[in-house]
């Protein structure tokens, strides 16, 4: 295998004898060296200006040399966003510095399956994995009964296409899911069958599997102390100390009036001590009754030199924070801007701030809504939030879908290229 050095010199090689000229009176590798500073998410809209373009901003050098020679202040991070099955629709790229929106092509098509829906979205590197999830299956029976998914999708930017990995072991959707820091791994744990559908349906699981990036095979972990689905997951610690921790999520259910379902939804903490064999242990609850009745939509913000990362919850148009000393929540701000419509609500993390999208027209009536689902998609407002300098700024972007998106189904994580 050639050294990392040698490596970038070929590729330097390949775009000097990149033939026509990349921009006329200037040399290939200098050319190349100009264009790598146009932000990724122009990149798709670029390949249509000519021919020389089109190989530039399509050859498998592009992101080597933007890491080479752009400082990592200029990568803009992007958000990945699944408006609707990815087996039918295409995901897009938003990069909210240039708000610029760029497609990606649809996940190779299952004839027998759709609807796919409730699964997990992470990005290591340059590659983008799509795991599990809930669908229908024409193969099964009932035809209209969602069953869990074990697929497992791999995104290449380099190449610019989808490929199939090994299936998880157990099929899951709704579950909590990390990638492990500086390995090639990724843990997922708990989850079930439950379809945006349904409200209150579905299986639920405690199964526990990690994903050997460099091997493509799933090995099966210790499981979780009782059933959890609809939870989130983050490591917490560095090394040895490194801790796989699980919040919130749903198990057991009950019913009202001995017909309508509703989940028991948990208040505690379970983690995961990964230098243990995978041994876990339970944490209290981290509100008191009455307080709140499940966990709002968490983010994770990485806090650089610390070992325990930032954990932020969006709960009725307030932002807390998590407090592992205490294991507890502190408010941290309010929303500048409230919605009508608090669950319909998009939060994600990107370089360190907190991003809430919600739709400029959130505060109509929902007849409004409906009598314009048949046009094309509304305004998205998006209010940022900076922990560190606790200062609110905003910005709105026209999405390209034809349908307003709907945060309450959409799947989002973040890119960095």
């Amino acid at each position: 295998m050639a050294p990392p050095s040698l490596t970038v010199l070929n590729q330097e090689s390949q775009v000097q004898t990149l033939n026509p000229t990349i921009i006329p009176g200037l040399p290939n590798d200098l050319a190349a060296i100009i264009l790598i500073f146009v932000p990724y998410s122009h990149h798709s809209r670029l390949k249509s200006i000519c021919k020389s373009w089109k190989l530039f901003f399509s050859s498998k050098t592009i992101i080597s040399l933007r890491q080479k020679h752009l400082p990592p202040a200029t990568l803009s991070p992007l958000l990945c966003i699944f408006p609707q099955d990815p087996l039918i629709a295409s995901p897009y790229l938003f990069d909210p510095r240039n708000l610029a929106w760029s497609p990606l092509p649809p996940m190779p098509c299952n004839p027998h399956v759709y609807g796919l829906c409730n699964f997990t979205s992470i990005c290591i590197g340059p590659h983008l994995y799509v795991l599990g999830g809930s669908l229908f299956d024409t193969r099964s029976f009932p035809l209209d009964y969602p069953c869990p998914s074990s697929s497992a999708f791999r995104f290449d930017f380099v190449s610019f296409s989808w490929e199939t990995l090994s299936p998880m072991i157990n099929p899951r959707g709704s579950f909590a899911c990390a990638a492990t820091p500086n390995s090639d791994k990724i843990l997922v744990a708990g989850g079930g069958s439950r379809h945006t559908l349904f409200g209150a349906a579905g299986s639920r699981m405690s199964s526990v599997e990690m994903y050997d990036i460099g091997k493509d095979e799933w090995v099966p972990l210790d499981g979780l102390p009782r059933f959890r689905a609809g939870c989130v997951g983050f490591f917490v610690g560095n090394g040895e100390d490194r801790e796989f921790w699980v919040m919130g999520g749903y198990g057991e259910s009950r019913t009202v009036s001995g017909v309508f379902p509703v989940d028991q939804y948990y208040r505690d903490v379970a983690v995961m001590e990964m230098k243990n064999g995978g041994k876990w242990r339970e944490l209290g609850d981290m509100w008191e009754e009455g307080e709140r009745w499940k966990l709002g939509k968490i983010v994770v913000v990485d806090d650089g030199p610390s070992d325990a990362p930032a954990v932020f919850m969006l709960d009725r148009g307030d932002i807390f924070r998590y407090k592992m000393a205490s294991n507890s929540w502190i408010k941290e701000t309010s929303l500048p801007r409230k919605t009508s419509d608090e669950s319909s609500v998009g939060f994600v993390a990107l370089d360190g701030e907190l991003h809430v999208m919600t739709h400029l027209n959130g505060a109509k009536s929902k007849e409004c809504q409906r009598l314009r689902q048949q046009k094309r998609s509304a305004t998205i407002l998006i209010q940022i939030y900076h922990p560190m300098k606790k200062l609110w700024r905003s910005v709105t972007t026209k999405p390209p879908f034809q349908h307003p998106l709907d945060f309450k189904t959409a799947i989002m994580c973040t890119v960095r290229l």
